[in-house]
């Protein structure tokens, strides 16, 4: 597997883990632990996104640099 799948698995992992616990959040929203345990995956989403994109270029087109000169 090369480095650049390896990224976006991270990315799929870290969606998974938010969707999963978002619908566990709906049936239980004050699971302190739930909330805490989204929020958690939500930051590593994030960072994994953010590594994918700087390595790789954008997973989707909101996230690319509008005000670039060449596409």
């Amino acid at each position: 597997m090369s480095n650049k799948e390896k990224a976006l698995n991270l990315v799929r992992m870290y969606n998974f883990a938010m969707i999963e616990a978002n619908l566990f959040l709906d049936s239980h929203p004050k699971d302190q632990q739930a909330l805490e345990y989204f929020q958690r995956m939500k930051k590593m989403h994030e960072k994994a996104v953010r590594e994918y994109t700087e390595k790789y270029g954008p997973l989707t087109t909101s996230g690319v640099d509008a005000s670039a000169k060449t596409w």
